[in-house]
């Protein structure tokens, strides 16, 4: 069964909290946090991409940028932008985004959890990303990624929760700038909290990770490198929402060449395992085993032939099939998690991201997906298997800054 606790959150005074709120660190790459924190000497992404406060040129990985965001962590702290709960509490977390409204609680998991399967995972990781996470979490003793974890729904706890929500006002309520609302609400009431710590402990048998595996996998390394039996490194900030709330949208592909080939060549090859057709304007699939694809300036839809996969829970996959016919066979990426030649961009950037990625000739190719759906994810990780690695994209997303857990 899953075990949690609450915890003593680090978090902004209610007038700076939605200056402090930001979007996660591996959503944004330096130059678009450099633009996004300008202006604001309150944003988290002082702390979770510091490199923002450093040159330029800086090795976003250097030593320098994790000590830089010590300093600012510190500095935050000193000057009372955030402050530490005076007892642990759980603390509830709402998004609503297009008038969709989902709602998790915040708490910590317990690492033997996750290195038991009791936490299931659907994704293997890249060693560069962990150990990024790694040396940050170390340099400022602290966890500022939240690991989005889900459960199947459960009754009890969304009464819990939702009668807490209607009889208490919330610590922070406010709309980013991308128009998603955040509303938070700290549970501080020691009966509550055992309760739910309870309804975990007896009526969930185990959690999934939806979103953060690398976060999940860093903290429990960072765990045995400290060596701490019984400290708060033990544990890792999750955020906890019934599967029935949660909606995943398509994880893309860009890829720099196509391995040497001309475009005929390998629009003659596809055709071994899809059909192929051009189509008018940026094509999104609407059903599973259908795929954009974008090459010079062009769109086409392949739909992938019958015959030429597997029906295992797997096999079946979309993002199975276009690495194995296309990303493999064809153009020779082998390892998506340490090939150079691919990335990956979330659904919530929209096609014509994919588009100017190419156009601009940092890449050669893309292809849209059908996104996973949330009954394979947890089959999927309930059979032990492991899906291709960026095979899901939760929106919308928690904001780094808001509660943080010290460890």
């Amino acid at each position: 069964m899953a075990v949690i606790k609450p915890f003593k959150a680090l978090r902004p005074t209610k007038e700076l909290s939605a200056k402090v709120a930001s979007r996660p660190y591996d959503v944004l790459n330096s130059e678009e946090a450099r633009i996004e924190a300008s202006g604001n000497a309150y944003s988290f992404l002082h702390i979770t991409k510091s490199e923002i406060d450093l040159p330029e040129d800086i090795d976003t990985h250097s030593q320098q940028v994790y000590i830089k965001a010590k300093e600012n962590l510190d500095s935050f702290q000193q000057k009372k932008i955030l402050f530490t709960e005076g007892k642990p509490c759980y603390y509830i977390y709402q998004l609503i985004m297009n008038d969709k409204s989902q709602t998790g609680l915040v708490c910590v998991s317990s690492l033997d959890d996750y290195d038991n399967d009791i936490i299931k995972k659907h994704e293997l990781t890249r060693p560069d990303k962990e150990l990024d996470r790694i040396n940050h979490m170390k340099a400022i003793c602290a966890q500022t990624g939240n690991v989005f974890l889900t459960y199947k729904t459960n009754e009890r706890l969304n009464k819990e929760i939702e009668d807490w929500k209607a009889s208490h006002h919330p610590e922070y309520d406010f709309v980013a700038d991308d128009n998603i609302k955040h509303i938070v609400w700290v549970i501080d009431d020691e009966a509550t909290i055992e309760r739910i710590t309870n309804y975990f402990a007896e009526t969930v048998p185990a959690t999934y990770i939806a979103d953060g595996h690398h976060r999940a996998a860093s903290a429990a390394k960072v765990r045995k490198q400290l060596n701490d039996v019984s400290g708060e490194a033990n544990y890792f900030l999750t955020t906890l929402f019934p599967a029935d709330q949660l909606h995943i949208l398509d994880y893309n592909r860009v890829v720099k060449d196509i391995n040497g080939m001309t475009e005929q060549e390998f629009l003659h090859d596809l055709q071994q395992d899809f059909f192929v057709g051009k189509v008018d304007g940026a094509f999104a699939p609407s059903q599973f085993h259908e795929f954009g694809m974008y090459l010079n300036k062009s769109w086409y839809k392949l739909i992938a032939k019958e015959g030429t996969y597997e029906n295992d829970p797997i096999g079946v996959l979309d993002v199975t099939i276009l690495q194995n016919n296309v990303l493999d066979k064809l153009l020779a990426i082998k390892d998506v998690r340490t090939d150079k030649r691919i990335d990956f961009v979330g659904g919530i950037r929209g096609l014509g991201e994919l588009e100017k990625r190419v156009d601009r000739g940092e890449m050669k190719i893309a292809f849209s997906l059908h996104p996973v759906s949330m009954q394979q994810l947890i089959d999927i990780a309930d059979s032990g298997s492991i899906m291709p690695p960026k095979s899901t994209w939760f929106e919308p997303k928690l904001r780094d800054g808001l509660l943080t857990h010290l460890i």
